[in-house]
């Protein structure tokens, strides 16, 4: 047996489980680039990413002897050592999801079979003379060069992340938001979203008492250092608990399957559904709770065909559609509250941007360079930075008013202005234009959330004296990027 050949082998099957590792978890469901408690963790993997890349280069096409191979033993040595001070850091930072876990180890004995055997060969290298033998091994040696190249480009990616983040720490240094004047016991759904993190994180910073009804409590609260208590269900938290302030966020994503029976059904459930559990234990608990904030969404009104330019409020009515009946539904469930003596203020969410959310993929194309209006680009899109919307629920804490508040930013743009607006920012071209006929193929109804738009005004919260850190488009962008 080769076990040179055995070696390069376990490598090409190590590139395509790091792949399947580094796209699944580290990009789409644990969002490690937008997440501020991951900056060290990326930064391992930036240096790791970029040693791979160098061996998996190196290996393809020779062989390394004499010093040479001595460097090769170094590179291992630190490898093996970056892992394990990789493994500590995500056990500090985060709660592993089961696969990736599972994944980790894989790669963990995959990675020290070949490091094994290609050690094994390192003596035999060493008694040569120092040189970079050329060896190519055909398919296998294309395969592991084309690994090397993107595990450097994911490697350069969480560099340049962990910079970003690093920088918004910095920025991050600003007054603590203060939601109202007295502690507070705060019941939060939906904390592990996005947007619930921000919220909790703010809370807690303010010195108020949060509690969390989770459908995964041991990780949210490793999520947030055990400063939180997290509950399954409502049946865990007793009548006779006080709770001042409910915060219900709890909602399936809106995008991704297309809208079948089974999905409806799961969107309802996980919006109209929790927040009636909600309001069934504010009925029965001892002590009511004040207010009651219930995320929303301007789905609310519906869609506007490209060309309409008439600006929607509070005072607008919804649509006989699916998007409105969901938050039509989800508000009347949430107003329920109001029976029982709870002020209840929906607000109407538009995109949310951050680092976390939509806004990621909706950039992907400006960053590589092919941003441009997408069906048309006519369509409103409208817009709030993540910093105001958690700071508009602080306003909505001291208004003394219930009812439907629009939580967008004063500027509306279509969105090929948005693009232009993003390509500028990011200083790149905007030229490709993406027809909207294959998205509606896929998506079906579901479309309308890209195709069409909203042009919606944040009426209320402009009258009730709420300022904006970030009304305008460009200001926002640069904030976050």
């Amino acid at each position: 047996m080769n076990t040179h050949v055995l070696a390069l082998q376990l490598m090409a099957f190590q590139g395509c489980l790091g792949a399947f590792d580094t796209l699944y978890h580290h990009e789409l469901t644990e969002a490690l680039p937008g997440r501020a408690s991951a900056r060290l963790e990326l930064s391992i993997h930036a240096v790791r990413a970029l040693m791979y890349s160098a061996m998996f280069i190196g290996l393809s096409c020779w062989r390394f002897n004499g010093l040479w191979a001595v460097l090769l033993l170094v590179v291992f040595a630190v490898e093996i050592v970056l892992t394990l001070w990789d493994f500590v850091v995500e056990d500090k930072t985060r709660l592993l999801p089961a696969t990736e876990r599972v994944t980790h180890t894989v790669l963990a004995m995959n990675g020290g079979a070949f490091i094994a055997l290609l050690a094994l060969n390192a003596g035999e290298a060493l008694a040569l003379p120092t040189a970079l033998v050329w060896e190519p091994h055909g398919a296998l040696s294309i395969f592991l060069f084309v690994c090397g190249l993107g595990v450097g480009l994911s490697g350069i990616r969480d560099a340049f992340a962990a910079r970003a983040l690093a920088r918004q720490a910095a920025q991050a240094r600003a007054p603590v938001l203060r939601f109202g004047d007295a502690e507070c016991a705060v019941l939060v759904t939906g904390a592990t979203g996005f947007i619930g993190q921000k919220l909790v994180r703010a809370l807690l910073a303010d010195g108020h008492r949060v509690t969390l009804l989770t459908r995964q409590p041991r990780a949210a609260a490793w999520m947030f250092d055990a400063r939180v208590e997290c509950i399954a269900d409502m049946g865990a938290l007793p009548p006779a608990r006080r709770i001042d302030v409910v915060v219900n966020l709890a909602g399936a994503r809106i995008l991704g399957w297309r809208w079948s029976e089974a999905r409806r059904a799961a969107l309802r459930a996980s919006r109209i559904g929790t927040t009636r559990k909600v309001v069934a234990w504010i009925a029965a608990a001892h002590h009511k709770p004040a207010l009651m904030l219930s995320a929303s969404a301007i789905g609310y009104y519906g869609i506007q065909a490209q060309g309409i330019d008439t600006v929607l409020t509070e005072r607008d009515g919804p649509q006989p559609m699916f998007m409105s009946d969901l938050c039509r539904e989800w508000e009347e469930a949430a107003y329920a509250a109001a029976a029982h003596g709870v002020r209840v203020a929906c607000m109407r969410f538009g995109l949310v941007l951050g680092t976390q959310g939509a806004l990621p993929m909706m950039l992907l194309p400006v960053k590589l360079g092919m941003g441009g209006p997408l069906g048309g680009g006519r369509q409103w899109l409208s817009w709030i930075h993540v910093d105001d919307l958690i700071a508009g629920m602080a306003h909505l804490w001291t208004t003394g008013e219930g009812g439907a508040w629009n939580f967008t930013a004063p500027e509306v743009l279509s969105q090929a202005d948005f693009n232009k607006v993003a390509a500028r920012v990011l200083k790149r071209p905007y030229w490709l234009p993406t027809p909207g006929w294959p998205m509606r193929l896929a998506l079906g109804e579901q479309a309308d959330l890209l195709l069409e738009g909203q042009r919606v005004a944040p009426a209320r919260l402009q009258a009730s004296g709420f300022a904006f850190r970030h009304p305008a488009l460009a200001g926002a962008l640069a904030n976050l990027l």
